[in-house]
């Protein structure tokens, strides 16, 4: 690579990197704004106040200016006229027209600058410069007789003089290489043949000091002012905002559970009554919830002792049970089918018991976890090798999709099994004879297993509600692998003990899918699951083109098959579901 080469990527690098840098800094900023009630109200504050604080130092100035202005012009007016009068009496004996009167005018202006001086109530305008001209002299313009800087008189002013007006004008010249602002007076004055014209130039220096003066108060007062509406409405909003913010930070307290944080009440004000409303809020809240987690210890501690008490007579009802389901045959067919029936749902009883058992000790916070290290893939294996007979039984297809390589996390087997016999079993229930796919997908931190149907789906809302205890979308389907209502919950819960998740989705007449994530370990953090959910069909506009749904690979009823990867789409993975 050519140096030149080289220094336009360290160039474009660098460009691209100030570009991030800003881009950071705004999106901070932004969101300092959005969270900042007092920066909002502070920063409008002063832009406002700014404005405001910028069109009355612009009108004060305009105003001071206009009155400098006025006096200087009338005070110059009122100097030019004294002038006249000293320059009438000078000027009488003048002749235009006769050689040496530019002498003649010089003598007369010494005489009236040496009178000007002496006459102190005359010299109110200040110091100037006095310039008398014969404009109607013949000849050449240049050689005009003339007195004083007629080069600092502009041509305009003197049109307006010679046609016998009173005349000023504000202009600048350059006098001793620098720039001079004059007020510039121009009046006829009579001779004896004819009138000439005089001009008095009028510096502005003084004026424009005192302007600069004007400007650096306002703006050292619009700046203390800036400063000072700032300091205020920072004091002022951070009264109103601080009790705020100390309710949301309260609030936040005892939404984590600490239920004994409450306002301090300063006063009577709106705020004192804002924060007496507040705690009697927290003391209501606390009480219910005081009442709640009473009623639910209650509830867990008669659900448990139920369970408990039930298991001596269950246990006697089955021995009988089972003593009269083997002598079956002895007895008629209605005796011999009551038989039967008696152990079916002594079998569904005794499987309720157990998951109510399962899930007082879940709601208790006891339920152990033997974590262990497992193979993930052997455990889907067995799985589906216990329920290929219902499979079979329910003309269902099992497809596998699984890694090559074995998949060893550590977790508790039995749970990580019942939750993958919950998800498989419900799958095949509701499969309407379509196949059903198990997948596994690994990243470094978390493993995933999604369990796919093509039957009967899920409305919508209804992925939200399959966890609730004892729901079902359809109680009146012929369920084929039992169930009591609690397979689902009793699987979150599982799923959360080892710090995973368990989500699901469906779609009327397109299936259901659920996936459950796990960590490596237990309680390992993870960003996000290693497998997608598919995703939710949208409705096409009048003409549109549906993609086709990917074709169903046909197999033997009951077969277990590995198949390439499903065909599933992104959707974020939601860690609190």
């Amino acid at each position: 690579m050519s140096a030149w080469g080289y220094r336009g990527g360290r160039v474009r690098w660098s460009l691209r990197r100030g570009r991030e840098e800003i881009r950071n800094r705004w999106h901070r900023f932004e969101s300092i704004w959005r969270r900042s009630m007092q920066l909002r109200v502070v920063v409008s504050t002063l832009a406002l106040s700014t404005a405001v604080v910028l069109v009355l130092g612009m009108v004060l100035q305009t105003e001071i200016t206009t009155q400098l202005l006025s006096a200087k012009e009338q005070a110059a007016v009122t100097q030019v006229e004294v002038s006249k009068q000293t320059l009438e009496q000078e000027l009488t004996a003048v002749d235009p027209n006769a050689e040496g009167v530019s002498d003649q005018l010089e003598a007369a202006l010494n005489r009236l600058t040496t009178s000007t001086s002496e006459d102190s109530a005359d010299a109110a305008a200040g110091a100037f410069h006095p310039v008398l001209v014969d404009g109607e002299a013949p000849g050449d313009p240049r050689f005009e007789p003339s007195a004083g800087p007629i080069g600092y008189v502009p041509g305009d002013l003197r049109a307006f003089v010679e046609r016998g007006q009173l005349a000023t004008k504000i202009h600048t010249v350059q006098m001793d290489a620098e720039p001079v602002t004059m007020l510039t007076v121009g009046m006829p004055v009579s001779t004896a043949t004819r009138p000439l014209q005089v001009y008095l130039l009028f510096p502005l220096t003084a004026e424009q000091k005192t302007l600069a003066v004007v400007q650096q108060t306002l703006l050292v007062v619009g700046g203390v002012l800036l400063v000072l509406l700032g300091a205020i409405t920072n004091l002022v909003t951070r009264q109103v905002v601080r009790p705020v913010r100390q309710a949301a930070q309260i609030a936040e307290e005892l939404a984590e559970g600490e239920l004994d944080k409450r306002m301090r009440v300063i006063g009577e004000d709106d705020v004192a009554r804002l924060a007496e409303s507040f705690n009697e809020m927290a003391d209501s809240l606390k009480q219910q919830i005081t009442q709640l987690e009473e009623f639910g210890q209650l509830q867990r501690r008669f659900t448990s002792d139920v369970s408990h008490e039930l298991r001596t007579p269950l246990t006697t009802v089955r021995m009988a049970a089972d003593v009269l389901h083997a002598s079956r045959e002895q007895f008629p067919p209605g005796l011999s089918r009551s038989s039967e029936l008696l152990v079916d749902e002594l079998d569904r009883f005794e499987l309720l018991l157990a998951d109510l058992l399962e899930i007082s000790r879940l709601d208790a916070g006891v339920a152990d976890l033997a974590a262990e290290p497992l193979d993930l893939c052997e455990v889907v294996r067995d799985t589906v090798r216990s329920l290929r007979a219902i499979a079979e039984s329910s003309g269902v297809e099992l497809r596998l999709d699984l890694p090559e390589k074995a998949q060893t996390i550590h977790a508790d087997h039995r749970r990580i099994e019942r939750v993958l016999r919950n998800l498989v079993g419900n799958a095949i229930d509701h499969a309407e004879g379509g196949p059903v796919e198990i997948r596994i997908g690994v990243n470094d931190k978390a493993v995933a297993v999604t369990v796919r149907d093509y039957g009967v789906g899920l409305r919508p809302g209804e992925a939200e509600l399959v966890f609730t205890r004892f729901w079902r979308a359809d109680p009146s389907r012929n369920r084929r692998t039992g169930g009591t209502g609690l397979g689902l919950s009793i699987s979150l819960e599982d799923a959360r003990l080892h710090g995973g998740g368990l989500d699901a989705w469906g779609e009327p007449g397109e299936g259901s899918c659920f996936r459950l994530t796990l960590p490596r370990r237990p309680g390992e953090p993870f960003d996000a699951s290693p497998l997608p959910m598919p995703e939710t069909r949208r409705i096409a506009a009048p003409g549109a083109l549906l993609a086709a749904p990917d074709p169903v690979q046909e197999g033997e009823p009951g077969e277990v098959r590995d198949t390439g990867p499903a065909r599933l789409t992104e959707q974020s993975w939601e860690d609190d579901r």
